[in-house]
């Protein structure tokens, strides 16, 4: 893989003080993304260690601790850290233009497939074998939810202190409703301050002797050594710029919808509802759905519980981020309320409006906060606080796994607030046991056979089908 490396780039040498010529053209980083892009199946994880292949392993582009250390702001930030990483290295390599074409293009080939998905579900919906399909893929998400839950805990649970963060943070929102913001706040200041007075018990990566600067190092992270890489350096009158320029691209359409269609209209309420989840929802997409499905359920009314899981089944099999399922959300509550509009096409305007809320202010994070994070490599009080908020995290996408448990293993769930705490109750009489069925068959497929996340869901889907075609021959 080296050899090919070299004939790719001939100026792929070892870099050393002096050399100033980026040896990566934005033409062969453009290629390189989409790669990235039309490979980015399985989640987050599975995008990042796609991201990882190419970038750090095969094309030695970047460091291993420089690849963790902007993982672990992507992941402090709200909205999907693969895509946010994704930019965040294109804007290592070729500044501010680089960034976008890699946070862009990671995009354009899940935005377009969930598009065609969301018209396919919302047009034939009605036809026996669509809802044939999603009674089995709504089990199968079920199974990568709870197989999020244990991958995310297992790099970030590494002692009895971020067990319990996740323990507390699980409590918090599952039965007192805590916002996730306040979560990731306290999580946040407890890892900072535990990172000073503790620091064994509030781990925090560090950056490798081996960064880079030296010959035979990453070739981006000897270059980002020199004069010529100002664009990693802090800058106040950089910052103010970059901020007024990407906050006003990202709420525009907000404004523009207020003044011309009102408060009332369904896509000023979604420009403000999923521009207010851009901004307040961190974790990632799976910590974004536990927010995001409650809100879309129970408060707009947007969609059905079960919707919701559809939208993810249709999110985990496409390339491209996790929260491309907000697309499907404002797709169908646009073509629900269409106003004057055809249907389809207000269910269309409504995609577009979503993921332009949610995905602008991700440049924004990025490119307003990246110099920053550049300087403050090796912080072990700032990688304890990152540590702390993983964990965090954890237990706010076990609450997801079990929102998503008891709405598909049970036809009812009652809400109950008692004794302060708010809970769910599952009717047990509504206990659906072909769906639990098939849950059991996802999560022995994922973790017994290590079956991969897309087979798993294409044969769940396989098996929703089989036992309706079975039972509508016995009836």
């Amino acid at each position: 893989m080296e050899a090919t490396d070299k004939t790719e780039n001939p100026s792929h040498e070892p870099v050393c003080e002096g050399i100033t010529k980026n040896p990566v053209t934005f033409r062969e980083a453009f290629w390189v993304w989409v790669k990235v892009a039309l490979n980015s199946f399985g989640g987050p994880a599975g995008q990042i260690a796609v991201m990882h292949r190419y970038i750090v392993e095969e094309k030695k582009w970047i460091s291993e601790s420089r690849f963790l250390h902007a993982l672990n702001y992507c992941m402090l930030l709200p909205g999907p850290e693969a895509q946010q990483l994704a930019t965040y290295i294109g804007w290592l390599l070729h500044r501010t233009p680089g960034g976008i074409v890699a946070g862009t293009v990671f995009v354009i080939p899940g935005f377009l497939a969930i598009l065609i998905l969301s018209i396919l579900y919302a047009g034939y919906q009605n036809l026996s074998v669509v809802q044939w399909l999603f009674f089995g893929l709504k089990p199968a998400v079920l199974a990568v939810v709870v197989e999020a839950v244990l991958r995310i805990g297992k790099r970030a649970l590494k002692n009895r202190v971020m067990l319990a963060l996740a323990g507390l943070a699980f409590a918090g929102i599952f039965f007192f409703d805590v916002p996730f913001p306040v979560i990731v706040f306290a999580a946040a200041v407890l890892g900072y301050i535990g990172g000073r007075l503790m620091p064994d018990l509030f781990p925090g990566n560090s950056p490798d002797s081996q960064d880079g600067t030296e010959c035979g190092g990453a070739v981006v992270d000897g270059m980002l050594r020199t004069e010529t890489m100002d664009h990693i350096r802090p800058s106040l009158a950089r910052a103010l710029r970059v901020g007024l320029f990407w906050s006003a691209l990202w709420l525009a359409p907000t404004v523009l919808l207020f003044q011309y269609l009102g408060p009332e209209n369904v896509f000023f309420q979604q420009a403000v509802f999923f521009s207010k989840s851009a901004a307040v929802t961190f974790g990632g997409a799976y910590a974004v759905l536990a927010y995001v499905a409650q809100q879309a359920v129970d408060t707009y009314g947007w969609l059905r519980p079960g919707e919701m899981l559809d939208g993810l089944g249709l999110a985990e099999t496409t390339p491209g981020p996790l929260i491309m399922v907000l697309e499907f959300v404002g797709f169908l509550a646009s073509y629900r309320n269409p106003g004057g509009l055809h249907p389809m096409v207000a269910g269309m305007l409504g995609a577009v409006l979503t993921t332009w809320v949610t995905f602008v202010p991700c440049f924004l994070w990025i490119f307003l906060g990246a110099p920053y994070i550049e300087s403050l490599r090796g912080n072990k009080n700032l990688n304890s606080a990152l540590s702390a908020i993983t964990a965090a995290v954890v237990g706010v996408v076990l609450n997801l796994a079990v929102w998503f448990a008891l709405n598909t293993v049970f036809g009812k769930v009652e809400d109950v607030h008692t004794l302060g705490m708010h809970l769910l109750v599952p009717v047990w009489n509504t206990l659906n046991m072909p769906s639990l069925a098939i849950a059991v068959f996802a999560l022995t497929a994922i973790f017994r056979f290590k079956i991969s996340i897309i087979k798993t869901i294409c044969f769940c889907g396989g098996l929703g089908m089989a036992y309706h075609a079975v039972c509508q021959a016995l009836l």
